[in-house]
């Protein structure tokens, strides 16, 4: 691994940890040359899940898309940004084990709503308006009574 200050290319691991549920390893270095300390981060390289988009189109999965609209959703609401990280890691998860290769975008949307459901109703409500695309305020009430319902 290639110092980051320095340019050397022999360092030592001075600490290693799995994180992010053992998917990815944090790695602590310490360069031979410069004896200066930087962290690197070791994950399995996967074949990228690519998106199927409701035109037709295809995408590669982006988390940092779904972030952000989990952010404009709970935009002024007493919502953490770890919790809308960990939505993301876990639809991410979820999208890996039951969709190998492509994945419908709607599917993504319907598993972002299930879990937001939970964590914040107003940030439901606005990231349904986007994601079912209502046309009129019936639309809001036919999900607000969606809503209301036990599962």
């Amino acid at each position: 691994m290639k110092c980051p200050y320095c340019r050397e290319m022999e360092s030592r691991v001075t600490d290693s940890r799995s994180i992010k549920d053992g998917r990815v390893i944090r790695r602590r270095r310490e360069c031979l040359s410069c004896q200066k300390r930087f962290t690197t981060m070791e994950k399995v390289e996967e074949e990228p899940i690519m998106v199927i988009k409701r035109d037709g189109r295809k995408e590669v999965w982006d988390g940092n898309k779904i972030l952000a609209g989990l952010l404009r959703a709970t935009e002024k609401r007493d919502v953490s940004i770890s919790a809308l990280q960990e939505i993301v890691e876990h639809i991410e998860q979820e999208v890996q084990s039951l969709y190998p290769r492509e994945v419908p975008a709607d599917r993504i949307g319907a598993l972002v709503l299930s879990r937001l459901r939970f964590i914040d109703e107003v940030a439901y409500v606005r990231f349904a308006s986007v994601f079912r695309q209502f046309k009129d305020i019936n639309s809001f009430k036919e999900e607000l009574d969606r809503m209301s319902e036990p599962d």
